[in-house]
């Protein structure tokens, strides 16, 4: 693992900032999110419909973007939809800031996902962008909603050659056992606005057990708002609009996976950032960058490249 102290900021490592709710904000949010030492966001796509807008939005502040079929989009995907993935993977394979496949994976929460034909589309999408990652030699970002085991499954089939996928298991909501057959197989868990609510107590449970080099942080923005930003039906229905999760939240979030594991957000924040890049080789280079860019220091090269 890469560990930093002099990395004295946050990744937020999934956020869809191309989201209805940041039209026209783009600047403003991540303005927000700068002042709150988030520098850097990781914008998965969705869909095909997509795939641009991540890319323009990742190259406008620096950032860095993932490009997937989300499996809530399978419903409406082609199979020519897999041709073009494939296509945009190669045709943008020196992009720095292109660092992962996804959002892809398996979702059996929704009733419509989990019964034929809709589940069995699901894993052939899901088995087919595993394949582009090798092919390109990507790690992926999975979207993992009561199918950690599913997903597991197709990774050990496909890793049989010796070949190891790598990369982030965004949102992570399984087991414990799961949890630790993700980490053999290299990867990293996204913690992001479940963390804050008290009832989530499995969740709470592996922020604060598992390894601490095996940890990301998210938001998952607009999606999953922490606990203050969260609004009940009942206050909805009075006219009191949900909150707006955003990168700037990230702090707070990771304010209380510090609290519960007894370490200091700043440790937090070094081993964090350590770990996406551990997950997103290609940050390597795009925090480089940044690091030079907002400091000028001498010793940044040198920090990277020995890590």
């Amino acid at each position: 693992m890469w560990y930093f102290p002099e990395m004295r900021f946050w990744i937020d490592t999934h956020c869809h900032l191309d989201a209805p709710e940041f039209d026209g904000k783009f600047s403003a949010v991540r303005a927000r999110a700068d002042s709150n030492s988030v520098l850097h966001c990781v914008i998965p796509a969705v869909e095909v419909g997509n795939f641009e807008a991540v890319r323009l939005l990742a190259h406008a502040q620096a950032d860095s973007y993932a490009l997937g079929i989300h499996p809530l989009c399978v419903k409406q995907a082609q199979e020519s939809d897999l041709d073009l993935l494939d296509a945009q993977l190669h045709q943008h394979r020196d992009d720095s800031h292109l660092v992962a496949v996804g959002e892809i994976g398996l979702d059996f929460f929704v009733p419509e996902l989990r019964t034929s034909p809709l589940r069995e589309r699901q894993e052939h999408f899901y088995r087919a962008q595993l394949r582009l990652a090798k092919k390109h030699g990507l790690p992926v970002i999975l979207h993992v909603r009561q199918s950690a085991d599913r997903l597991l499954k197709h990774l050990r089939e496909l890793s049989r050659d010796g070949y190891r996928f790598g990369g982030i298991a965004h949102a992570f909501n399984g087991s414990e056992v799961q949890a630790r057959e993700f980490i053999k197989l290299g990867f990293k868990l996204g913690f992001g606005g479940t963390v804050t609510y008290e009832a989530a107590r499995a969740i709470r449970h592996l922020a604060t057990t598992l390894p601490l080099d095996a940890l990301v942080m998210e938001t998952d923005s607009p999606d999953i708002p922490p606990q203050w930003l969260y609004k009940t039906m009942a206050q909805r229905t009075a006219g009191e609009p949900q909150g707006i999760n955003e990168p700037s939240q990230l702090p707070r979030i990771a304010g209380v996976i510090s609290d519960l594991r007894g370490i200091t957000p700043t440790e937090l924040m070094a081993a964090t950032t350590a770990n996406a890049m551990d997950a997103l080789p290609k940050l390597k280079t795009l925090l480089k960058l940044l690091l030079d860019d907002l400091n000028g220091k001498a010793s940044t090269t040198e920090i990277i490249s020995s890590s």
